[in-house]
C-alpha cells in the first residue's frame, strides 16, 4: 500500500467534499467588501470554513460511526433530534441554493427565461439522479474539481498581476468575527458531520485489514493537507475580490462579482466554462445532499425504499421553492437557522475531538445545554421581525459580535470537567 499515494487521494476527496459553488461566491465578496483588513477577514472566514470542518473530519475518524454518533452522549433523544434538524437544513438551505447559483451565473447571463423553469428543471433531474445511483457523479467530481482549481488559480494569478496593491476602505464593522459568520454560510461544518463518515466508510472498505490507529493517521494527514488547500484558495479569492474593490458596483451580488472577476481576468470564454463548471458542481452536491437525506430518513424506517423514494420527492419540491429565489435572499433566510445550529455543530466536533476522559456525558451536556441557551440571543437578533433589544443581552460577554455563547460554553466545559474529575480520582 501506497501511504503517501492514499493520504493525496484521501485529501482530494475531502477537498472535493467540501468545495462546493457556495465555498466559490463567498470569498470574493469578502474581499470586495474588506478593504485593507482583508487578512483578518480571511482568518476569521478560514477559521469557520476551514478549522471547523476539518476538525469535524478528525472527529469522524476517531468516532467511526455516523452523524448521530456525534451527539449521543448528549442522549439518544437529543441526538436523534439533532441528526433531523441537520438533514431539515441541509435540503431546505444548501441544496436549492444550488440551483439559485445554477440560474445566476450559467442560465441567466444567456437565456431569458424564469428562474422557477430552471428551478423545475433541475430539480427534476436531480430527482432522477438520486432515485438511480450513477457513477457518473464519481466522475464528474474527479474532473470538475481539478479543472474549477485551476480556473480559480488563473484567476486569482492574473488578477494579483494586473492590478496595484492598493486597497479601500473596510465596509465591516468587526471584520474577523464578520469573516467567521460569513463562514457560517458555506455549511461546511455542517458538511462534515453529515458526510464525513462516507470518507471513513470509504477508507474501511479500501483498507479492511488498516488498523484503527493508522486508519486515523490517514485521516488526519488527509484532513490538514487539504484544509490547507482550502485555505490557500480562499485566501486567494478573498485578495483578487480586495483587489478590483474599484472595478464593480458597490451593491453588487456574490455571483455577480465572481463572473465580473472571471470576465476580468479570462474573458467571456473563461467565464463560459466556469459557468458549466460550477452548474455541474452545484447539480452533484444538491444530488449528494438529496440522497444522503433520503438514506438517513430510509435508515429510520427499516430500510423502506417507499421512504427513501417520498423523502427524495419532498426534497426535490423544496429545492423547487427554493432554489427559484436568488442566491442573497436564500443567504439571507438561512442565516437564522445557522446561527442557532452552527454553534451547537462546533461544539459538538470539538468535544469530540478531545480527549475520552475530558468528555463524559455530563460534560457534553452541561456544554451543549449552556450552547443551546447563550445561542438564542444570536438566533432571535438575525431575525428582522424578532430582533429583540440590543440592551437585554448586553451583558453576556461577545454578544456584540454575535458570538455570545462562547465563553458560557467554554466555563460550563471547565466546571462540569472540574466536577467530574473528582470521580474518576
Amino acid at each position: 500500500m501506497n501511504k503517501t499515494k492514499d493520504i493525496l487521494i484521501t485529501a482530494f476527496a475531502l477537498f472535493s467534499l467540501f468545495f462546493g459553488a457556495g465555498n466559490l461566491i463567498l470569498p470574493p465578496l469578502l474581499g470586495f467588501k474588506s478593504g485593507n483588513l482583508w487578512s483578518l477577514v480571511t482568518l476569521g472566514f478560514c477559521l469557520s470554513a476551514v478549522v471547523i470542518p476539518i476538525l469535524g473530519i478528525l472527529a469522524h475518524a476517531k468516532l467511526q460511526g455516523t452523524i448521530f454518533d456525534f451527539g449521543k452522549k448528549v442522549s439518544s433523544t437529543f441526538s436523534l433530534t439533532y441528526s433531523f434538524i441537520i438533514y431539515a437544513i441541509s435540503i431546505s438551505l444548501p441544496s436549492p441554493r444550488t440551483a439559485s447559483v445554477t440560474h445566476e451565473m450559467a442560465i441567466a447571463p444567456f437565456f431569458n427565461t424564469p428562474p422557477i423553469l430552471t428551478s423545475i428543471v433541475y430539480f427534476s433531474i436531480v430527482f432522477l439522479f438520486a432515485i438511480n445511483r450513477s457513477k457518473i457523479l464519481t466522475i464528474l467530481g474527479k474532473i470538475l474539481t481539478p479543472a474549477i482549481i485551476l480556473i480559480l488559480l488563473l484567476i486569482i494569478g492574473v488578477l494579483t498581476f494586473s492590478f496595484d496593491f492598493s486597497f479601500g476602505n473596510t465596509l465591516f464593522t468587526n471584520p474577523f468575527t464578520d469573516g467567521i459568520l460569513e463562514g457560517y454560510q458555506t455549511f461546511d461544518a455542517i458538511g462534515a458531520v453529515v458526510v464525513g463518515g462516507v470518507i471513513i466508510v470509504s477508507i474501511q472498505i479500501k483498507n479492511k485489514e488498516a488498523t484503527y490507529e493508522s486508519k486515523k493517521s490517514l485521516i488526519r494527514k488527509a484532513g490538514w493537507i487539504a484544509g490547507l488547500a482550502l485555505f490557500l484558495i480562499y485566501t486567494g479569492l478573498v485578495f483578487s475580490g480586495s483587489l478590483v474593490h474599484n472595478s464593480f458596483d458597490a451593491e453588487i451580488s456574490r455571483t455577480a462579482l465572481l463572473t465580473g472577476m472571471t470576465t476580468l481576468s479570462l474573458g467571456a470564454t473563461g467565464n463560459l466554462f466556469l459557468s458549466v463548471l460550477v452548474s455541474l458542481a452545484c447539480f452533484t452536491t444538491a444530488v449528494g445532499i438529496v440522497t444522503g437525506t433520503a438514506d438517513f430518513i430510509k435508515s429510520r424506517c427499516n430500510n423502506s425504499r417507499q421512504a427513501y423514494i417520498i423523502t427524495a420527492i419532498v426534497g426535490c419540491l423544496l429545492g423547487i421553492v427554493m432554489g427559484q429565489f436568488n442566491v442573497g435572499y436564500i443567504i439571507a433566510v438561512a442565516l437564522p437557522a445557522l446561527m442557532f445550529i452552527y454553534p451547537i455543530t462546533i461544539v459538538l466536533i470539538l468535544l469530540n475531538n478531545l480527549p475520552e476522559k475530558y468528555t463524559s456525558a455530563s460534560v457534553f451536556k452541561g456544554v451543549v445545554l449552556i450552547t443551546i441557551i447563550f445561542s438564542i440571543p444570536d438566533f432571535l437578533g438575525s431575525i428582522p421581525f424578532l430582533t429583540p433589544k440590543q440592551e437585554l443581552f448586553s451583558w453576556i460577554p461577545l454578544q456584540k459580535y454575535s458570538m455570545g455563547w462562547v465563553l458560557p460554553a467554554l466555563i460550563s466545559f471547565i466546571i462540569t470537567t472540574l466536577i467530574k474529575k473528582p470521580i474518576h480520582e
